[in-house]
């Protein structure tokens, strides 16, 4: 193999260009074999090949900086880096991340797992290089996709202002993660067709020069393209038009499954986790189809992830004109939201929890100052989320829970959640935000509530005496579990809450516990520093009661464990009943 003899990008230098394109054979061989055993970005990766060995011919990396927008897309550049044993070894899987990494190599300058960024870090970069009087290119890779995002537009708008070296390659595969929304898409579409000729040009109206790749995937043309912007003295564009998925046929044709994927047969392509039963995308998505045929004022709103509540292409197909895709602009899709229901829509916008960290401001000012009745589902708001670092969804409840006017619920079941999802699209007086469950569907045949409007009034769910369990979402099952075991070690039995709102406390409620209970417990499945569990030991901070405040230590976790997460925060029923007892 070829790639027994590159150990760093400049081993491939003295390659000719079909040992290169054999290069390339190989490098998806070691793909696939990563790709099919553990799951991950197979589409963008698959897509990027050629174009990840001819920037690495061309430019000297790491002197010349490469910036990968996502980092979807970085797997190659990990092989010619040095890391090439984490895709051909089984036991080396575990050895770097599914982004860039700079604890990792040399050649990764950001840990990168958001999009639309890699233009706006490049810049900087760039600037950084020039007042230092240094040399060396600046390279952003950024997809198609990724250029509907806010701070990509805001980059790219910049970029010309900075009047140095600097070099944009926007990978172009006519495709998100489903597709693409909005209309800067037209123009693109119009350059590929024209072959990067035609009068209407996007880039050069944000005064950068342009150069134009019509096959991004032959290595030949690329070295052209990429061999003749560098070292130049200004910002420069090279459209590169790529196949996603190249080189594996279900990929090139099911683009959008094949985006992210489980792991899966290599011959067949069956998935080999094929998951089944109940999951709430698909329960969600089915409940707000009909909720749209039953009023034409129900619209659901994504932003480029619409799998994550269901809607697969043949379900957006179904709701028409009541479904929007914004693409990667979350904070529009807020605003927008907002406007929705001003008007008398009753819009629902789905994202993960990540994600609405972007959509702070427009979440404050646009809707809840306003007061417009509009709801947010928060997906992935979890320690049972998605867990790698640029992914993590636990942050949640400190940003939202202290927003004015927002009601942010927590649903304990399948049943709770559907309730409080109806409520919220019926009511007209609350911006209202939901806690998606993820700790799997969870069904309760203890009556919910169909009214929210009451706020902040929690829930007994079992009375009891001395200690009060107040379990919040996801962690009510370990509530239960706990309120068991104190039952089972003492012959008395806890009170158990479900407290069902994040934003506020019962202070009837918490007033009447301090008649015979002693100690509170608080659960939430997030960040305790500025958390649920804060605001209830700030209500008792003048009185005899002892309060217990379980949830997760304020720090970035990666790729970890729950099980371990959970032991490492003293978060397993066992290990609570020694803390109070």
């Amino acid at each position: 193999m070829l790639l027994d003899n590159i150990q760093s990008p400049a081993d491939i230098k003295s390659l000719d260009t079909a040992q290169l394109t054999a290069l390339a054979a190989e490098i998806r061989t070691g793909l696939m074999n990563r790709l099919s055993k553990r799951g991950g970005h197979f589409g963008p990766n698959f897509g990027f090949v050629e174009a990840t060995i001819a920037l690495h011919y061309v430019f000297d990396s790491p002197r010349d900086k490469f910036v990968f927008d996502v980092s979807h897309q970085c797997y190659t550049h990990k092989i010619l880096t040095g890391r090439k044993a984490a895709f051909f070894d089984d036991d080396a899987f575990g050895s770097v991340s599914g982004y860039t990494n700079p604890a990792e190599s040399e050649h990764d300058f950001f840990n990168v797992g958001h999009t639309s960024t890699s233009v706006s870090l490049a810049s900087g970069l760039v600037k950084s290089r020039d007042l230092q009087g240094e040399s060396g290119n600046v390279i952003a890779v950024i997809g198609d996709g990724s250029l509907s995002g806010g701070e990509a537009l805001e980059g790219l708008d910049f970029a010309a202002e900075l009047g140095s070296n600097f070099i944009i390659v926007v990978n172009d595969n006519d495709m998100s993660i489903a597709e693409n929304h909005g209309g800067l898409y037209g123009n693109l579409k119009a350059l590929r067709e024209s072959g990067g000729t035609c009068e209407c040009n996007l880039f050069r109206a944000l005064g950068l020069d342009y150069r134009f790749v019509a096959d991004g995937n032959d290595i030949a043309s690329l070295i052209e393209a990429f061999s003749a912007v560098k070292d130049t003295d200004h910002p420069t564009v090279v459209h590169i038009c790529t196949q996603k998925g190249k080189g594996y046929a279900p990929a090139e044709t099911e683009r959008e499954s094949w985006h992210w994927h489980n792991p899966f047969d290599l011959e067949t392509g069956e998935d080999l986790w094929p998951g089944g039963g109940e999951n709430y995308g698909d329960l969600t998505c089915e409940f707000l189809l009909n909720k749209m045929q039953q009023d034409k004022r129900v619209v659901t709103m994504v932003a480029a992830v619409p799998v994550c509540i269901g809607f697969t292409e043949d379900k957006r197909r179904l709701a028409g004109a009541q479904f929007i895709d914004v693409g990667i602009a979350e904070e529009h899709a807020v605003a927008m939201a907002s406007g929705i229901a001003k008007g008398g829509g009753k819009p629902v916008f789905a994202t993960h929890a990540s994600f609405f960290q972007r959509t702070y401001d427009q979440i404050s000012q646009d809707l809840c100052i306003n007061s417009n009745p509009a709801t947010l589902l928060v997906n992935t708001a979890s320690v049972y989320g998605m867990y790698d670092i640029t992914h993590l969804g636990l942050f949640d409840i400190p940003m939202m829970a202290n927003i004015p006017n927002l009601v942010y619920l927590a649903p304990t079941s399948c049943e709770e959640y559907f309730a409080m999802l109806d409520w919220s699209i019926e009511q007209d007086q609350y911006p209202v935000a939901i806690r998606m469950p993820c700790n799997g569907v969870v069904h309760s045949d203890h009556p919910v509530a169909t009214d929210y409007s009451e706020l902040n009034r929690y829930e007994i769910t079992q009375q009891g005496a001395k200690i009060a369990i107040l379990a919040l979402g996801d962690f009510y099952q370990i509530g239960e579990q706990l309120a068991a075991l104190i039952t089972e070690k003492t012959g008395i039995a806890p009170t158990l809450i479900d407290p069902r709102y994040i934003t506020g406390t019962d202070d009837v409620l918490l007033t009447q516990l301090k008649k015979d209970h002693s100690v509170v417990v608080t659960l939430e499945d997030g960040i305790l520093d500025g958390g649920f569990g804060e605001k209830i030991a700030r209500f008792y901070g003048a009185a005899e009661m002892q309060v217990y405040n379980y949830g997760l230590k304020k720090e970035f976790l990666d790729r970890y464990a729950v099980e371990d997460v959970l032991l490492a925060n003293h978060l397993t029923p066992q290990q609570i009943y020694d803390d109070i007892f």
